[in-house]
């Protein structure tokens, strides 16, 4: 069974988790504990530490229960396919996450001017500075090649 991530409606990311669970989904939501500070209390609260995602294992026949539950909105694709997440990967988030060494996690977009690695595709293994950043598409700049590459995603 493969892992997919379901997009969810913003701020459903638990009750979504719940109710796949509920129904017999096995799934996954990676939570983080912050402190919020308010006015008058500083309090200890759980967030998703992905916004709007869950993950899913379910069988490539089974994907659409997802949708029986509110929330869920739809998958989130890859390469005009439901993104896949490997088992190792689901893994390596919750050692992470159980890790007593590590005080604070966040996810961050690529920012303009940082130094990537291309992991996959025609230009894998190329080392890559972050142009510039948008809605729809990613510029990046391989020195060594000497050209521009633009990435756009849906």
């Amino acid at each position: 069974m493969n892992w997919y991530v379901v997009y969810t409606k913003p701020k459903w990311e638990k009750k979504v988790s719940e109710k796949l669970n509920q129904i017999g989904i096995e799934c996954y939501c990676p939570l983080v504990t912050q402190i919020k500070q308010w006015s008058d209390r500083k309090k200890k609260i759980e967030v998703p530490l992905f916004n709007s995602y869950v993950f899913v294992q379910l069988q490539d026949a089974d994907r659409n229960s997802v949708f029986q539950v509110a929330g869920a909105v739809r998958y989130l694709f890859w390469l005009g396919k439901p993104a896949i997440v490997k088992e190792e990967e689901i893994e390596i988030i919750k050692k992470s996450l159980t890790d007593l060494n590590v005080s604070e996690i966040s996810v961050t977009p690529f920012q303009v001017g940082d130094r990537i690695k291309l992991e996959s595709g025609v230009f894998s293994n190329q080392d890559a500075i972050v142009q510039e950043v948008s809605k729809t598409h990613y510029i990046l700049v391989l020195e060594s090649l000497g050209c521009v590459l633009k990435i756009k995603y849906k």
